[in-house]
């Protein structure tokens, strides 16, 4: 499977003393803490609409989740001061922002060589039917919906990019051709529906569940890869909030 180039890390903290200053760790993990309750509380007003949400995501939504994205890229580019900062934070975020720092870790180092390319992106599906297909494919083959959603995020971010990899792997679950006709159930590969049925095949004919482990190596060869998909999948599982913020990331 293919893996979506990395983009260049945004510049977070742009309120913790300037966009040029180097942030202080207390005034960092006081500006994570803050977002996070407001992340959480436009989340609810989302959700107040439907759950999961059929519509798509309210602009503060969008905002605040991608400033969350913005700076767990700036900390994972700055390790020093991710270990600074994590002793400081509440426990449970401190835990939600190193497991989502080590996995854009993991990412980067995956994709370190690869050449840059301009992406199509486009709109993703809705999540509620996501999380239908994640639980559908879930029924089917025993493979925990929250793996199927991290899996989508890692590939094309639930969708939204459009492009075909450099190797030729194609849709929102990045299958090679040839892979797809073992798998894929004379499906669509660019369906959600047909793709996500067609990962949870792979990842259950390679191991999963329980070997999780494998199973993600089968879907890309990488240790790297199988780290952040678990992280992001564990992430999805112990943070009620996790899978909506996580819909909203840009690639």
């Amino acid at each position: 499977m293919a893996l979506v180039a990395i983009g260049t890390v945004l510049i977070g903290f742009v309120g913790c003393g300037g966009a040029h200053a180097a942030p202080s760790p207390q005034s960092v993990a006081s500006q994570l803490s803050q977002d996070d309750a407001a992340l959480r509380s436009a989340i609810d007003a989302w959700r107040a609409g439907g759950d999961p949400p059929s519509a798509p995501p309210t602009g503060d939504v969008l905002t605040r989740s991608g400033q969350l994205q913005a700076n767990v890229r700036y900390l994972a580019a700055h390790p020093n001061l991710t270990a600074q900062v994590l002793p400081l934070l509440a426990p449970r975020l401190s835990g939600q922002i190193g497991s989502l720092t080590r996995a854009q870790r993991d990412l980067i180092r995956l994709s370190t060589g690869a050449p840059h390319r301009k992406l199509k992106v486009g709109a993703p599906a809705p999540l509620a039917d996501l999380i239908g297909f994640y639980r559908a494919a879930q029924r089917r083959y025993g493979v925990g919906w929250n793996y199927l959603a991290a899996v989508n995020l890692v590939e094309t971010k639930f969708g939204r990019v459009k492009s075909n990899s450099i190797a030729g792997a194609k849709g929102p679950m990045q299958f090679i051709p040839s892979t797809w006709r073992i798998y894929g159930n004379g499906g669509d590969i660019q369906d959600p529906h047909d793709a996500i049925l067609a990962a949870a095949n792979l990842l259950h004919h390679n191991g999963a569940p329980p070997r999780y482990g494998r199973a993600l190596r089968a879907y890309n060869p990488s240790g790297l890869y199988a780290d952040a998909v678990t992280r992001y999948a564990r992430e999805i599982t112990r943070n009620p909030y996790g899978v909506y913020y996580l819909y909203c990331w840009q690639p």
